[in-house]
């Protein structure tokens, strides 16, 4: 049985010009360091797709899985509003996709998105694709392009 979001990841994918690099595993892929073995990549190349609250308002930030973003530095640096961790449920309504499998994109309405500078280092970034079992890969320049992500230092 297909999951209808992950599809839905998937045609984003494909509406953005991008190959469709999905691939669904048989064991979760939640956290960084999971999704980094069972890919056999870096923890590093593994780009979390992070959904705080910034002002009542979703703020997607695309960071490293080797980083643990400092809010505080973000806020400044972009003059935000106070930005704090959002919950399950704000998750899911703003990325219509749970916690441990929000991709970058196919959300059902554009994020103001942070993308983590340090993201540029690897040729080949992996991202969720939807659920805790799907993954999706491009590059740093095909992530920023898709997403329309502000560059910045998350940490």
């Amino acid at each position: 049985m297909r999951d209808a979001v992950v599809e839905h990841v998937r045609d984003a994918l494909l509406a953005a010009g991008l190959p469709d690099t999905v691939i669904v595993v048989d064991d979760s892929v939640a956290t960084a360091a999971t999704a980094a073995a069972v890919l056999g990549c870096e923890v590093g190349a593994i780009a979390n797709s992070l959904i705080f609250e910034c002002g009542g308002e979703p703020l997607l930030i695309l960071a490293s899985g080797a980083a643990k973003v400092d809010v505080k530095l973000v806020a400044r640096e972009l003059g935000l509003p106070k930005i704090k961790r959002a919950t399950p449920e704000f998750v899911l309504q703003h990325a219509g996709q749970p916690v441990g499998g929000v991709a970058p994109l196919g959300h059902p309405v554009p994020l103001r998105t942070i993308l983590d500078t340090e993201l540029a280092r690897y040729p080949v970034l992996w991202a969720g694709a939807g659920s805790h079992r799907a993954m999706l890969s491009l590059s740093y320049a095909e992530l920023a392009r898709v997403t329309g992500a502000e560059p910045a230092a998350v940490r």
